[in-house]
């Protein structure tokens, strides 16, 4: 079987290691006749391509894939994190610099969470930090209404079942109770929906603020409410186990220039959203 495997990579992913589109987004310009190989459109992800193929999506010939690249994103709350709303609200997407080149969010924030999001322009590194199998803490201040207690908050430490859902166990500080409030430092390491909301809720509490202060080694700190930072290279390769690129440099962070794909305008459409 091995042996019969055709060279190369899926082509869902070689779209999504240019940074054009997600694996499944990549897929569903395919069923959709988006996409091409050596002048012939396909119908079916389930094709192999090499750097000799010649793939055009939307009519533009896909190159070589830009190196990895990873923002750090501080987003307010009553922002939705995916790339259209069906109910008209403003994404993430709609606020970030125009100058900046085509990105995927890694995992999401619900509307009424803030804090730290990465962004990345790379398909494969998106999927692999939202892989459990990374294991890298995400860290949460949380504000919760209700005078919590050590004991209180052990079944979160424990791991809950809610409505047949097994939630792992968190990590729990209870920091300060402030007036009709108390401050919670919430880790965990698998993202499920509204999951410390949820688990929160489980035992009494209900969460009125919650903002992702780190995910893994990349920290929030001091980065403003709206704003983009892009992490240098040496620390995206160092993070994420990748070679150096023969013409990188290794202290500075690339510029969104050069053949990085970028966001298109934004249509003028009648409000709508996830």
């Amino acid at each position: 079987m091995t042996q019969n495997t055709p060279p190369g990579d899926r082509i869902a992913k070689v779209i999504a290691r240019a940074g054009l589109a997600s694996r499944r987004e990549a897929e569903q310009m395919i069923l959709q006749g988006r996409v091409s190989v050596n002048g012939k459109t396909i119908d079916s992800p389930a094709l192999n391509v090499t750097p000799a193929d010649k793939v055009v999506v939307n009519g533009k010939v896909v190159g070589t894939p830009d190196e990895p690249r990873i923002w750090l994103y501080h987003k307010p709350v009553g922002l939705v994190t995916t790339t259209k709303d069906e109910q008209g609200r403003d994404t993430i997407f709609d606020k970030l610099p125009e100058d900046m080149p085509r990105v995927m969010s890694v995992g999401r924030l619900d509307l009424n969470s803030e804090g730290l999001l990465l962004l990345t322009n790379d398909g494969g590194v998106k999927r692999k930090l939202e892989l459990p199998s990374t294991g890298w803490l995400r860290k949460y201040r949380v504000r919760v209404k209700g005078q919590p207690t050590e004991e209180s908050l052990e079944p979160l430490r424990k791991g809950l079942v809610i409505d047949g859902e097994r939630f792992q166990p968190m990590t729990v500080t209870l920091d300060r109770q402030q007036g009709a409030n108390a401050w919670l430092t919430i880790g965990l390491r698998e993202g499920k929906n509204r999951e410390i909301r949820r688990a929160v809720a489980d035992i009494g509490l209900t969460v009125n603020r919650l903002i992702r202060v780190s995910y893994g080694p990349f920290q929030l700190g001091t980065l403003k409410s709206g704003a983009v930072e892009e992490l240098r290279r040496k620390v995206v390769r160092d993070q994420l186990g990748l070679e150096k690129a023969p013409e990188a440099e290794s202290s500075k962070p690339m510029k969104s220039k050069g053949n990085a794909v970028r966001r298109k305008p934004r249509p003028n459409r009648a409000k709508k959203t996830p």
